[in-house]
Order: C-alpha cells, then sequence, then structure tokens
C-alpha cells in the first residue's frame, strides 16, 4: 500500500539520519575517512528514501484516498488536479514532509564533492544532519501525513498509523477539501519557492558552524556559501512576491501587503540573508567583517525555523498559520538549543574572527556595505518587536494589542529610504579609499537627476515628505547604476563591437557586479510600484443600479448587470458585468464577482484587474440586492504606478541569473595582481 511505503520511507530516513550522525561523530572523532565516507553517504541515501515518501504522499492525494487524515483534510472529489497536487504542502504535515524532502535535496547536493578536509566535512554533515533528523523526527511521530483514520468505540473519529482497539476503519466517499482561499494557482508557486528559499539557508549556516566547530575561519566557508545564499535569496524573493500577487487577487481589499505576523516572519530571513549577501563580498575582498558574516547566517537560520514555529504553534492569528500542533513545543526547544550551541561557538572563536584589515577611510566601499549592515539588522529588530510584542503584551498584562501597518511603515520606512540612498552611493566607492575629486565628479549628473525630481514634484503640487523623498532617490539609484552600465559599456563598444555584443560581454564579463546593479535597479522598481500605491491609492464604493456609472481618477465604471452560476463542484458565483471607459473611450468590459462555498460557508472574492504601466484599475463585487433594480455595490481601487512592483521583480530575477551564473568559458577577465601559482613559476 501507498501508505506503507510512504511512512516506512519517511521511518527509514529518520533512522538513517541518526546513522549518519552516529557515522559522522565517530568519523570526527577518532579521524577515520571511512566513517567519514559511511556518513556521506547516508546523508545522500535520505533524498531517494524521502522522494519515496513525498511521491507516495501525492499519489494518494490525487487518488483521493480520504481514508488517510492527511488527504482528507486538504483535498476533495472536486478540487481540479493542479489543486490536488499542491495540496501535498496545503497542510501541516505534508508541507513539513515537503520542507524535509527539499532538505534533503540540498544536503546530497552539497556533500556531492568532498571539500577542505575531513573536520570540515563530518562538522558540516553533523550540523546539517541535525536540522534534518529534527524535522523527520516530527514528521515519523508526531506530525505524520500517513495516519488513517478510524472510529473509536465511543462514535469519535482519531488518527492514527496502526489500528487503535475496538475502532473501525473510516472510507469517507469525500474529502474537505481545501480552504477556498488557496483556490488559487498562486498556490501551485507561492509555498514551495518560500519553502526552497527557507530551506536553501541551512547549507551556508551548515558551512558556517562548520568553519565555527574546526576553526577554519578564513575565507573559503563564504566562497562555498555565495551561491547557495544567492539561491535561496532568489527562492524568498519570488515566494514573497508571489504571495504579495496571491494577496492582492484573492482578498479584495486593493492591497498587496498587510503586516501579518506570518507574512513579516517571513521577511526577516530575507533582510538578514540580504544583509549576508553583500557582507560577504567584503569579506572576499578585505577579510573584513567577518564576525557580521557568521552572526548574519545565523540570524537568517534562526529566523527561519521562528517563522517556523509561530506559523505551527498557534500563538498568533493568521490566515497563513496552521491549526495548533504540540510541535510547537519541539520547534521551541531546537531553536533554543541552536541558540545556545552558536553562542557558545562564537565565544570560543569571537577572537579569532576579528578582521584582519582596518578601515582606513569613511568613503570606502567597506564602510557602506557595513552601513548596509546596519540598516537591514535595524529593520530585522522592528520587524521582530512587531511580531513578538503582542505575545509579550497579552503575557504580561493580559491584554491583546495588536501591531498593525501603521507601526511597521513609520519604523521601517526611514530605514528603506537610507537603504535606497547607500544603493545609490555604493557602486561608485572602491575598497580602501573612495577618491573625494572622482566621487564628486561622478555624483553630478545623479545628484541634479535627484534635485530636478524633487523641484518638479514639488511645483506639481506634491506635498508628501515621503514622496519628495522617496522619488528623487529613485532616480538618484536609478542614474547611478545606469551611468555604471553605460561606462563599462562604453568600453566593449570602443573595442568595435556591436551594441548587442557589447552589452553581452558587459553582464557577462563581470557578472557579479552588473547582476547586482540589475537586481539594484529591479528593487528601484519594485520600490517605485509601493510609493505609487502607498501614497497615492483612491477608492470609491457605490451602490449602482443598471446603467449607472462611478467615476475615479481618469476611468468611469458602468455598472451594467449582474449574473448568477453553479459550478459542477457546486460553488455560487455571483457575477457582475462593467464597462470601463477614460476621456470618452471605452476600454473593455470586467466581470468580476464573488464565489460562495457552501460546504465552508465562507466566500471568495475574485476582482476584476485592468493593468497598465500606469496604474491598476481594480474592481470589487460587495454586494448586491434582493432585485435586480436594486443594483450592487462596487468597490474601486486605482493603484498607480503599481504594475513597476511586478515589472521590477522580473529584473530582479534577470538580475540574480545574471550573478549566479559561470564566467563563460574563453572570456577572459583581468586580475589586480599575478596569481601565486603564475609568479612561482
Amino acid at each position: 500500500m501507498l501508505k506503507d511505503l510512504g511512512y516506512t520511507a519517511a521511518l527509514t530516513a529518520f533512522l538513517v539520519s541518526l546513522y549518519t550522525l552516529f557515522a559522522a561523530y565517530i568519523g570526527k572523532k577518532h579521524q577515520r575517512s571511512d566513517w567519514l565516507k559511511s556518513a556521506r553517504l547516508g546523508l545522500r541515501l535520505l533524498f531517494p528514501l524521502l522522494s519515496t515518501s513525498l511521491v507516495s504522499l501525492l499519489l494518494l492525494i490525487v487518488g483521493d484516498h480520504f481514508e488517510i487524515a492527511y488527504v482528507h483534510s486538504v483535498s476533495s472529489l472536486e478540487l481540479p488536479v493542479y489543486l490536488k497536487a499542491a495540496a501535498l504542502w496545503g497542510g501541516q504535515e505534508g508541507s513539513l514532509l515537503f520542507w524535509a524532502w527539499c532538505m534533503s535535496a540540498f544536503t546530497a547536493a552539497a556533500v556531492r564533492k568532498n571539500r577542505f578536509g575531513l573536520d570540515f566535512q563530518t562538522a558540516f554533515i553533523l550540523v546539517i544532519t541535525s536540522t534534518l533528523a529534527f524535522f523527520l523526527l516530527i514528521i515519523t511521530f508526531f506530525d505524520n501525513p500517513f495516519f488513517s483514520l478510524w472510529q473509536l468505540a465511543d462514535g469519535s473519529t482519531a488518527a492514527a498509523f496502526f489500528q487503535p482497539k475496538f475502532s473501525l476503519p473510516v472510507f469517507p466517499i469525500n474529502g474537505q477539501g481545501m480552504n477556498p482561499l488557496l483556490r488559487h494557482p498562486g498556490m501551485i508557486f507561492h509555498p514551495p519557492l518560500q519553502y526552497l528559499g527557507f530551506v536553501s539557508y541551512v547549507i551556508p549556516f551548515g558551512f558556517a558552524m562548520a568553519a565555527l566547530i574546526t576553526g577554519q575561519l578564513d575565507n573559503r566557508w563564504v566562497s562555498l556559501s555565495r551561491k547557495w545564499s544567492l539561491a535561496a535569496w532568489l527562492f524568498l524573493s519570488l515566494g514573497l512576491v508571489l504571495g504579495a500577487r496571491w494577496a492582492y487577487d484573492v482578498l479584495g481589499w486593493g492591497g498587496y501587503w498587510g503586516w501579518d505576523p506570518v507574512e513579516t516572519a517571513a521577511l526577516m530571513p530575507w533582510l538578514t540573508g540580504t544583509a549576508f549577501l553583500h557582507s560577504i563580498y567584503v569579506q572576499e575582498k578585505r577579510s573584513m567583517l567577518r564576525r557580521w558574516n557568521v552572526v548574519l547566517i545565523t540570524l537568517t537560520y534562526l529566523l527561519v525555523l521562528f517563522g517556523a514555529f509561530i506559523s505551527r504553534s498557534g500563538i498568533i492569528s493568521s490566515v497563513h498559520s496552521f491549526a495548533s500542533s504540540t510541535v510547537s513545543i519541539l520547534f521551541f526547544f531546537f531553536i533554543s538549543l541552536t541558540a545556545i550551541g552558536v553562542l557558545l561557538l562564537l565565544y570560543r572563536r569571537w577572537e579569532t574572527l576579528g578582521s584582519k584589515n582596518a578601515v582606513h577611510s569613511l568613503l570606502s566601499r567597506e564602510v557602506f556595505f557595513l552601513l548596509n549592515n546596519a540598516v537591514f539588522t535595524g529593520m530585522t529588530l522592528v520587524c521582530f518587536w512587531g511580531v513578538l510584542f503582542p505575545l509579550i503584551s497579552e503575557t504580561f498584562t493580559g491584554q491583546k494589542v495588536t501591531v498593525g501597518p501603521a507601526y511597521y511603515e513609520s519604523a521601517t520606512g526611514p530605514l528603506w529610504a537610507v537603504l535606497l540612498l547607500l544603493m545609490g552611493f555604493a557602486p561608485l566607492t572602491v575598497f580602501y579609499r573612495t577618491g573625494v575629486s572622482r566621487l564628486r565628479r561622478q555624483l553630478r549628473l545623479p545628484a541634479a537627476g535627484l534635485l530636478a525630481t524633487a523641484v518638479f514634484l514639488f511645483l506639481t503640487g506634491i506635498r508628501n515628505i515621503a514622496a519628495l523623498i522617496g522619488f528623487p532617490l529613485i532616480t538618484f539609484t536609478t542614474l547611478v547604476t545606469l551611468a555604471e552600465f553605460v561606462r563599462f559599456l562604453g568600453v566593449q563598444l570602443s573595442r568595435g563591437e556591436s551594441l548587442l555584443r557589447a552589452l553581452f560581454h558587459t553582464l557577462t564579463g563581470n557578472r557579479r557586479r552588473f547582476g547586482g546593479y540589475l537586481i539594484h535597479l529591479g528593487i528601484v522598481m519594485m520600490a517605485m510600484g509601493i510609493l505609487g500605491i502607498e501614497l497615492y491609492q483612491s477608492d470609491t464604493q457605490q451602490t449602482l443600479a443598471p446603467g449607472e456609472s462611478a467615476s475615479l481618477g481618469r476611468y468611469t465604471v458602468r455598472y451594467e448587470g449582474l449574473s448568477f452560476y453553479e459550478t459542477d463542484g457546486g460553488v455560487q458565483q455571483a457575477e457582475a458585468e462593467v464597462t470601463v471607459s477614460a476621456g470618452g473611450h471605452t476600454l473593455g468590459t470586467y466581470f468580476p464577482r464573488r464565489d460562495y462555498y457552501p460546504s465552508w460557508q465562507q466566500s471568495v472574492t475574485v476582482p476584476a484587474i485592468r493593468a497598465t504601466l500606469s496604474d491598476d484599475l481594480y474592481i470589487r463585487l460587495v454586494d448586491w440586492g434582493a432585485s435586480i433594480e436594486e443594483g450592487a455595490t462596487l468597490k474601486v481601487y486605482l493603484n498607480p504606478l503599481f504594475n513597476f512592483l511586478w515589472l521590477g521583480t522580473s529584473l530582479l530575477l534577470l538580475g540574480t541569473l545574471v550573478a549566479a551564473g559561470p564566467i563563460l568559458p574563453g572570456k577572459k577577465t583581468a586580475v589586480k595582481e599575478v596569481p601565486h601559482a603564475l609568479r612561482s613559476s
């Protein structure tokens, strides 16, 4: 049976993880390479075992085996196949199995080649296998997705793998189905990408801890971590943005980010992970910020575990959290033990971790990267306090306090402005010391653009301080970044290359630099979209009879009528027909609707969205009268510049792929000094 196969594979994986820990420990303690080899094989064996378990659960879901408690809770006959597949991570038990499977895939890839000496390899395996064994412990004995449903003697239903005494198996003809809010294409992409981002950070954390354990604190662990960190950052970035798009599409509030505690918990490792990506560059170039880097990757890893903890503990109220579970206690103890272990290692190696070089000028790239670390850490602390404060308040005062968007926006807004400024200045600096005259010359055009944008906004009647600061900073950073592109592109063009070939060689000649510049341009575009909706969103709500219109900005929305449908799955739909026009020209007909799920007694809003580069027109069906003549209530939002958020995400993806790619074969890159091997020859 699939149930037995899936559970046996998961249990075997747990036992293999324990053996791997034992083999790695013996290999390290006694310096035995044969035990190290055995530990590496054990770690690589976890991936096929967990793949077997995962595929078994997937086949149980797609095959409508509702006698399995997990399948019954997340799937139903009415769900399309793609949502049944997505139900694999739609509940707590399945999401934990998927998490462990991703971790096994990454760890198998990480140990594929020998790295450093025996000490480092065994320490690395001990660290990452401990995390994997923890998740397998939960899956095997606590949140097991292979438990069956049984009817007990008192008539109640229980979930267990083996048949309880005096019970009968239950074979429901249908399942409860997925929460209506989750029945969206975003369910296919957002959770797995976010999990991939979370899990990927285990690998650089393992490298950092192995370096601390063995005392091999040179730059090699950082070099190994860079591409893993870049991949993790990309996955997490895409996961966050796709989650924002999902919220925009289904929650019907015209927004994309509500500073929900689980949303904020997912943002925090992105903040520290972004700081880490910048900071390791300084260590590779100048052997500085070494303490920062170990602390940043540790914080990122602990924040990933913290996010898993709060979403599964039931201690916070969130549309993103799972039901309360006993595993929350296990998560709490695991996070605590990990934090204590890292603190002890840091205390032991703190002096050794000191920087090997000193800061020689405040106008140097290392100083700007240090400021970058401080800003991202400040944002993380703001978010962490916002998540924890309601819990602290309720614990000590008995009063439940809500920390809303106003707190986060007022506290992080100035920090985002500082970050934009640093993004503009940093590319103009160099390591060690930046020449003042050179910096002044390069700042002329960007500074003029900043000033011109501020003056233009003021003369056009803009008085919002955030706009008068944010948009000029966007102009400044964009001009600096584009100027750097043009400068290097000019070098290639001077060699007689065509424009496309010159652009290609510019991007691939120094992938790390220009991939980073593309990412910066993507972030700037995203900031533009965020400022547009946050500062200038407008809305109107009106009850309209057929033929009546409502106006918002340059748009006129005419209500034509209402239709009712029922799908094969029993979903009751109310769909409005509206015609949108602007300047006397009809732009199209749109159909906002509201879907009602009787089995859940829950409604889901499906807005109609007209998207352009300048704005989004977002139309929501709120309610309707008892008769056609009474009309319907529509709420219309106008979101200026909002699509720059999604366009910026595409540029961010492109930049990350450029930065992560290898130097092309045959492409020569200049070096500042003769390599040691050539000098000795």
